[in-house]
């Protein structure tokens, strides 16, 4: 589907313009992303939800990220080409960012969100064939890297998730348009590298741009 202006996003009725249109090429304005943003959150979210101010410089870099403004993903080393790792505390909305983010770049091609346990699960169930199934072109986001259950299938054990990364890498490595791989997490660096191994952690430092929110974020279910 083309998009004559993927600039303007209407939701409930409502027409919400996110920039500009100059010289085919989208001028973004921040502070109307982030009217969106809230307005869509509410939509997927309920009333509830709202755009939280201590969230806004973490969320200018996903907003950077997402609409390709290379300069100042530059600015903030991150690798546009690459996909992301949110990391963060129980219920700092690391989740819902992620599964709001997307809607803003309709023009972009989607990633589904995938909870990690799901995977496992699917293993557990119908063995590597779950592992092959994830290993495809298609655009993911892992929620909940490293706190899914073991795998196991027919007695033997495997690292479900591990075994993923390793495939979402070498279809990354093997393809000239980028496929990228996002997830969430609540482990830091040495944590994920305890639950996956040295040579796991390598792939996700090729695989990933890691966006950490403060590990004081509080938790806004509360």
């Amino acid at each position: 589907m083309k998009y004559k202006a993927p600039h303007i996003i209407t939701e409930g009725g409502v027409a919400y313009q996110l920039g500009k249109l100059r010289n085919h090429e989208i001028q973004y304005d921040f502070k109307k992303m982030l009217i969106y943003l809230d307005a869509k959150g509410k939509l997927l979210f309920g009333k509830k939800f709202k755009i939280h101010s201590e969230d806004q410089r973490i969320l200018y870099k996903l907003c950077s990220y997402f609409i390709k403004d290379r300069d100042s993903c530059e600015k903030f080393g991150i690798d546009i080409e690459k996909g992301l790792l949110i990391s963060g505390p129980v219920g700092c909305g690391k989740t819902s960012l992620m599964k709001l983010l997307r809607h803003m770049v309709p023009h972009q091609r989607p990633y589904e969100m995938i909870p990690c346990r799901n995977v496992v699960f699917g293993f557990n169930h119908l063995g590597y064939k779950t592992i092959e199934d994830y290993g495809n072109s298609c655009f993911f986001c892992f929620d909940d890297l490293g706190v899914e259950p073991p795998g196991r299938f027919y007695g033997k054990d495997c690292n479900v998730m591990g075994e993923v990364l390793l495939s979402r890498y070498e279809l990354y490595l093997n393809t000239k348009r980028k496929i990228k791989t996002h997830a969430t997490t609540n482990l830091n660096a040495q944590e994920l590298e305890e639950r996956y191994g040295n040579r796991v952690r390598s792939r996700m430092r090729e695989l990933f741009n890691l966006v950490a929110f403060d590990k004081e974020s509080r938790d806004k279910r509360k």
